[in-house]
C-alpha cells in the first residue's frame, strides 16, 4: 500500500496521528496540495498524517481494510503512537467506516468528511457490508468517537444529514461549500481546532 507521511517531528514519531483516506479518483498527494498538513504545521500540532492510497484491485478484492490494517494502523500503534484518528474524504469516509466496524479496537477515533454513503439510504453496494455499517453506527459505533464533516450545499448532503442523525449533535460540523477540496479544508482546520488542540 502506498502511503504519504507527513511527520511533526523528524526526530522521532509523535504520540498522535491521523490516517487519513482520499476519494476514489484522488490520491495522497491531493492531501498535500488541499494543504492538510500545511494546517497541522501552521498549528505547531504534535500530530503524524498518514495518506494512504486506495488501489482498487485492492477495494474490489475486500483486501483494502486488511491491508490498512497491517501496513498502517497496526505499524504506527508500533511506533509508539497511542491515539489513532482514522479519517476520509467521500469514499474515503466511507471505506473508514468499514475499517471502524471491523477493527474499532485498533483505532481511537473516526474523522469523516463528507463520506460517500451510497445513492440511497444505505452504502453504495460493494458487499454486505451496508446495513450492518448503519447498524454499527446507530447503536454507538462501539463507542468510538466520529465526527462527520460536510458542506450544505453538497451532493451528498442528504445521506450526510442521515448519518448526522444516528451522531450527538456535537460531533457533526456543517459549512457553507460542496464536495470539493476548499470545503474540506474548513472542516479539517475546524476538526484539528475542536478536537486536536
Amino acid at each position: 500500500m502506498r502511503v504519504l507521511a507527513a511527520q511533526a517531528r523528524s526526530e522521532q514519531p509523535s504520540a498522535r496521528c491521523a490516517v487519513l483516506l482520499p476519494g476514489a479518483y484522488d490520491t495522497p498527494q491531493a492531501f498535500l496540495q488541499g494543504g492538510f498538513a500545511a494546517a497541522v504545521q501552521r498549528r505547531q500540532l504534535p500530530l503524524d498524517l498518514y495518506f494512504a492510497a486506495l488501489e482498487l484491485e485492492h477495494v474490489n478484492d475486500r483486501s483494502m481494510l486488511e491491508r490498512l490494517r497491517a501496513e498502517v494502523v497496526l505499524p504506527a500503534r508500533a511506533r509508539g503512537c497511542r491515539s489513532i484518528w482514522l479519517g476520509g474524504i467521500s469514499f474515503g469516509g466511507f471505506l473508514a467506516l468499514l475499517y471502524a466496524q471491523r477493527y474499532s479496537q485498533d483505532i481511537d477515533g473516526l474523522c469523516l468528511l463528507a463520506p460517500y454513503l451510497g445513492s440511497r439510504r444505505t452504502a453504495p453496494p460493494i458487499g454486505d457490508e451496508d446495513e450492518a455499517l448503519w447498524q454499527f453506527v446507530k447503536t454507538g459505533a462501539n463507542d468510538l468517537p466520529v465526527r462527520l464533516g460536510y458542506g450544505a450545499e453538497d451532493r451528498f448532503a442528504d445521506r450526510h444529514r442521515l448519518l448526522a442523525a444516528e451522531l450527538p449533535r456535537e460531533s457533526v460540523n456543517i459549512v457553507h461549500g460542496g464536495h470539493d477540496w476548499p470545503t474540506w479544508l474548513l472542516l479539517w482546520e475546524d476538526f484539528l481546532q475542536q478536537w486536536m488542540p
